[in-house]
């Protein structure tokens, strides 16, 4: 199996090497005193423009359970383009560390530091991708299901970084995916395109009710992200009727799994019945956070594979 320089989006991946980090959290997380030591000796950066939860104790225990050691560095601490150039920060965690994984507000500036360095790069988060949070919520529906190919996902919501590393994920393992959104906020042109040229199978609708007939997970998203607080009530009052209630999940039917990245803005994208209910399997999603980017780790470029 080829290893990984970048992993920036869902689709720097190939169908076998998606296939092969799902199978490895999997096994890992069946058997955890058995995750090899890869990462012994070695050290990750992870940089964090944005707060975080889920990603920062997700990412630190699995460069800690491959036996690697995390550094944690907030953005102010570093000064991204300000008190250095991307690049030159790029070069110097290079010169430490084996992987430089970060969490950052604009795209470029992963496509920026991945340029100049011959150590990974990973995607904690950026406005455009959200890659490391897919393959959990595809690990997640595997689990679930026993089975990807064939599955439907309907997101409701903005064509966000979140939904376009699903489209990207779901063209790699075979998942069908539609998108509803209101208009002015769909999944855009090219991420859509390049989906499709993947061989995947993405559809673009207004309705949500519409989207989720038949589909076997709902997946939702914050209507307002992080960064775009002043654009709040616009957003509210345009994506009044995408919140995903036990109405919703009805039309989806009883088997159908609910799914949310997190967090939550309780009683505006999503109810308290729905994800706090029996559908809900955004838990499952958190905690497959861990185990799949060990996994992903474990592929990169960071030393010998054993």
């Amino acid at each position: 199996m080829d290893r990984l320089h970048r992993f920036l989006e869902v689709d720097d991946l190939d169908p076998a090497q998606f296939a092969a980090v799902l199978d490895r959290a999997t096994e890992w997380k069946l058997t955890p005193r058995e995750v090899p030591h890869l990462l012994a000796g070695r050290g990750v950066a992870l940089l964090f423009e944005k707060p975080s939860a889920r990603t920062r104790v997700s990412t630190e225990l699995a460069v800690a359970t491959l036996g690697g050691h995390p550094i944690h560095l907030r953005g102010e601490e570093v000064g991204l383009g300000v008190r250095e150039s991307v690049e030159d920060v790029g070069r110097t965690l290079a010169g430490f560390c084996a992987v430089i994984a970060a969490r950052v507000f604009d795209h470029g500036t992963l496509e920026s530091m991945a340029a100049v360095v011959e150590v990974p790069v990973v995607n904690l988060l950026s406005d455009r991708a959200h890659p490391c949070q897919a393959l959990a919520d595809y690990l997640t529906l595997r689990e679930h299901f026993g089975s990807l190919d064939g599955r439907r996902v309907a997101f409701v919501g903005d064509g966000n970084n979140v939904a376009a590393s699903l489209a990207f994920g779901a063209a790699l393992c075979g998942v069908e995916l539609t998108v509803a959104s209101p208009p002015g906020y769909e999944l855009e042109d090219d991420i859509v395109d390049r989906a499709r040229n993947l061989g995947g199978a993405v559809e673009l609708v207004a309705d949500p009710f519409e989207a989720v007939k038949g589909a076997d997970a709902v997946y939702t998203d914050v209507w307002t992200s992080m960064g775009q607080e002043d654009e709040t009530e616009p957003r509210r009052a345009a994506f009044e009727g995408y919140r995903v209630d036990a109405a919703l999940m009805d039309a989806a039917g009883p088997d159908a799994c609910f799914m949310h990245c997190l967090p939550a803005h309780r009683g505006e994208e999503v109810t308290d019945d729905v994800i706090d209910g029996p559908q809900s399997v955004v838990w499952d999603q958190a905690a497959n956070r861990m185990h799949s980017v060990r996994a992903l780790f474990a592929l990169l470029d960071a030393g010998p594979v054993r």
